[in-house]
């Protein structure tokens, strides 16, 4: 293959031809880091950086800012830039010399390098520190010309970190909203007094078909795992719109309870989780055409017995602290929170006239469009910013032409 101007083959690749190619060890060799029992720790100003980052604070220091560390044992491959004076935890290694490189740029270099591949080990995952070090990569020997990268890549991140900023402040918006709209706190339509229902006053309570993850794959009839409902961060399901993901069980639709079988505005509740925070989990189903659907194991069917409840305001009316207190108290077990078909049919909720529910959802509904706005943007940045890693790393392409 021929080999552009301004570009050489070496042994790790085509690089540009003022580039080099330097082990680990030669651009920034990595050490272990300091013992520091929990008994030993003092509160302070120092972060002290394990493996997985930096959880706890002391009253000393042992490294001289900026560090980069990375996991020696136990969670391997993240790397963590300090910008403070820290204290490398024992399970961390760091680098003890920038040999005269940019420090942010060796950050980002040995993210992109991925450290998780110098892991050894079948029990604990320790990075194999040598093998690190021997390993080679592609170089830029212009101070200058790194600090460029770096801060191309910096401006990449703190874009991305204005996108997660502002997202966790639209979702606590959201939630604060939820809170004075579900309860009626807070009301965008005067249509008298609430009336409180159970769930078994409003809805028929059954149960899913049984089948395990094993029996499911791309052929048959749509099929509503428990695992599917834990897994996903919406309220709904449109069962068109998502029809290719979902996954598919060969049954024929006379082997499955009409109950079982989700229509449009049904809602389906998890009936088992491994934390509190999921015992309350469920999804409305979308699902005007009537695709087959079938609910499966380890959940519970509630289809509406009335009228009373707008298939939107469904999304958010069981999203309440109020609710989720409910599930909690009906909920037994210890590694795992369950509830019964007998016990939510017990859990009570406010439930306004249709059009303030209507007027409720609406404006929750719109919030929802802005997060979701929001979310893809972020992914979106996400994605630019592990392309510019793979373009200004590898020196595909450059951002500074020579001193």
């Amino acid at each position: 293959m021929e080999v552009k101007a301004g570009f050489k083959e070496t042994e790790v690749g085509v690089i540009p031809e003022d580039w080099e190619v330097r082990t680990i060890a030669q651009i920034a060799p990595l050490q272990r880091g300091f013992d520091l029992p929990s008994s030993k720790l003092k509160d302070g100003i120092y972060p002290v950086v394990y493996s997985n980052g930096i959880t706890n604070h002391h009253d000393n220091f042992m490294v001289r800012s900026p560090g980069v560390v990375t996991g020696r044992s136990g969670t391997l491959g993240k790397i963590h830039y300090v910008e403070e004076d820290f204290w490398p935890h024992n399970t961390s290694l760091w680098v003890t010399r920038f040999n005269g490189n940019f420090p942010k740029f060796i950050y980002y270099l040995y993210t992109f390098i991925g450290f998780e591949r110098f892991g050894s080990g079948s029990g604990v995952p320790t990075l194999n520190r040598n093998d690190a070090h021997e390993f080679r990569v592609s170089f830029p020997p212009s101070p200058t010309e790194q600090e460029a990268i770096a801060e191309a890549l910096s401006d990449a991140d703190a874009l991305i970190e204005a996108l997660e900023q502002l997202l966790a402040k639209k979702r606590q918006v959201k939630q604060g909203a939820m809170q004075e709209l579900l309860t009626g706190k807070k009301r965008v339509v005067e249509s008298g007094k609430w009336e409180v229902k159970s769930f078994g006053e409003l809805f028929n309570i059954s149960g899913g078909l049984s089948a395990s993850r094993d029996q499911l794959s791309s052929e048959g009839h749509c099929y509503l795992h428990y695992g599917d409902i834990h897994l996903s961060n919406k309220s709904f399901i449109d069962v068109k719109a998502e029809f290719q993901d979902i996954p598919k069980l060969n049954v024929p639709l006379n082997k499955v309870s009409t109950s079982s079988l989700l229509n449009d505005g049904d809602i389906v509740f998890v009936d088992a989780s491994e934390d509190d925070e999921g015992a309350s989990k469920h999804v409305v189903v979308v699902n005007p055409d009537g695709i087959p659907y079938i609910s499966g194991l380890h959940t519970i069917v509630a289809k509406s017995k009335t009228d009373e409840l707008n298939n939107l305001y469904k999304r958010y009316c069981f999203q309440t602290r109020a609710v989720k207190k409910q599930f909690l108290f009906y909920s037994v077990g210890t590694k795992v929170t369950g509830i019964s078909k007998t016990n939510i049919a017990k859990i009570t909720l406010p439930v306004p006239s249709v059009p303030e529910q209507t007027a409720i959802a609406e404006i929750l509904s719109d919030m929802d469009a802005e997060i979701a706005a929001l979310e893809a943007k972020l992914s979106k940045a996400r994605e630019v910013k592990a392309g510019m890693m793979s373009v200004l790393l590898s020196g595909q392409l450059r951002v500074y032409s020579g001193e």
